[in-house]
């Protein structure tokens, strides 16, 4: 649609996010490894995508209408992705987060209208009993105020946003990709794009990724980390173990560092959900060899991180 014309919207610059191959970190006898970089999003982020399928499905079928509000719990990004669509829908939001989470997010959701409540975290960690509280939390208001709850966890309208997602890999790559490796969050992206990459390509690699401090999905205990927007701490609703063929675990030292040598070595500033990714596909691509194809996620931009990142610089 011409932009001259005065009649697009922001909301229609959601997807269509551009491929990059990594040229330094790649390994030399490895596969090429490329990353979609969802940071090309209006807010900076792959969640830009669930928000407008969620409240899109919502408003198709009923569960929110005119004079209708929104609630949701989020480690940040899909609360300022919300803020953003519901902002240009006019629904008020009211989001429940935490202090454990990028303080960037959370200004961020506030400067785009919504009202956030804070839940108070153990040592500013990630954990399944920070999780549980901030679904209650978000029930709590959904029930006393009558909101839409997205109850992403549990929400499969934003499948069609990652089978849509799933569909540009395919084409940014010809079809001719060997692996695909995403973290698990809710695990909606990780299982809409496998579905639509595996019908494709039977014999592509799917590889999960866990924090390795809290490895719930490979059998492991429950515990805490530092990586934003995944690892709930408990079994996601979402998954499935047919998702995957395999579970990779990435601790929180792993995925900082690798977000920094994102940065000073590709130019690509990211978050470290991203770190984790990286430090997964470059092992996946080790293991496929030469003349293989990795795809990964560049789930958000850095810039929502600057603070935690920037530290490890302070004297």
């Amino acid at each position: 649609m011409p932009w001259g014309k005065g009649s697009a919207s922001i909301l229609q610059c959601i997807g269509k996010t551009p491929m990059v191959a990594l040229r330094r970190l790649a390994p030399r006898n490895g596969a090429q490894v490329l990353l979609k970089l969802e940071s090309q999003n209006p807010t900076g982020s792959i969640k830009d995508r669930l928000a407008l399928a969620m409240i899109a499905a919502a408003e198709a079928d009923g569960r929110l209408g005119p004079g209708g509000s929104v609630v949701e719990y989020t480690a940040g990004s899909t609360g300022v992705s919300l803020a953003l669509v519901c902002a240009m829908h006019g629904y008020p939001l009211d989001i429940v987060s935490s202090d454990a989470f990028a303080r960037e997010k959370l200004d961020h959701m506030r400067i785009l209208g919504a009202r956030v409540l804070l839940i108070r975290s153990e040592g500013g960690r990630m954990t399944e009993k920070l999780t549980r509280d901030m679904v209650e939390a978000a029930r709590e208001i959904a029930t006393s105020d009558g909101s839409y709850w997205t109850d992403q966890l549990n929400n499969t309208d934003q499948l069609v946003a990652y089978r849509a997602m799933a569909g540009e890999i395919l084409a940014d790559t010809a079809s001719r990709i060997d692996g695909f490796v995403q973290s698990v969050g809710t695990a909606a992206s990780l299982r809409g794009i496998a579905e639509v990459l595996r019908a494709r390509s039977p014999t592509i690699r799917i590889l999960a990724v866990e924090p390795s401090e809290s490895a719930v999905l490979s059998g492991g205990q429950t515990g805490s980390h530092k990586i934003d927007g995944v690892g709930a701490g408990f079994v996601v609703p979402l998954w499935y173990s047919g998702i995957a063929d395999d579970i990779e675990t990435v601790s929180t030292g792993e995925a900082t560092t690798m977000t920094l040598r994102l940065a000073s070595e590709e130019g690509l500033f990211a978050g470290t959900s991203t770190g984790s990714n990286v430090v997964a596909a470059l092992r996946l691509a080790e293991r496929l060899g030469a003349g293989a194809t990795v795809v990964t996620v560049m789930c958000d931009t850095g810039m929502k991180y600057l603070k935690n990142l920037s530290s490890r610089f302070d004297c």
